[in-house]
């Protein structure tokens, strides 16, 4: 593999997320396939549906060959800074009211469910006591 020749950040990569300009991380390391796109036995499509981000685990589900990975060697331009987020922080949030209704429901009225359980189950056992 060549020596490291840049280091770009997840911020970087996103940038390049098109047919024109079509960049992705694999392990770490940053690949322009662009001059690939057309040459992909997969097609195109799959290729930029993975572009500008960590596509690590798409390309590890596809079962690549080992004849694929020297390929790659080829369009490597760079790692992924490690200082870089590579993964966003998630906004938490409340859930709206229709889902803060259900919840709420759900959480006040399970016993409902169980009392007509072991109702049942009462009934059932002085049914059988009588005959």
């Amino acid at each position: 593999m060549p020596s490291i020749s840049a280091l770009y950040s997840i911020e970087e990569v996103s940038q390049h997320s098109s047919n024109d300009d079509c960049w992705i991380i694999i392990d770490g390391k940053v690949y322009d396939l662009t001059s690939y796109l057309d040459e992909h036995p997969g097609g195109d499509d799959v290729i930029v549906a993975a572009t500008g981000r960590d596509a690590t685990d798409d390309f590890e589900d596809a079962g690549h060959s080992k004849d694929a990975r020297e390929l790659m060697e080829k369009f490597y331009i760079g790692e992924l800074d490690p200082s870089s987020s590579a993964i966003p922080e998630l906004e938490t949030k409340e859930p709206d009211g229709y889902a803060a209704r259900v919840q709420t429901l759900t959480k006040q009225y399970w016993g409902v469910p169980i009392a007509v359980l072991g109702m049942s189950v009462a009934l059932g056992w002085l049914y059988l006591l009588k005959k």
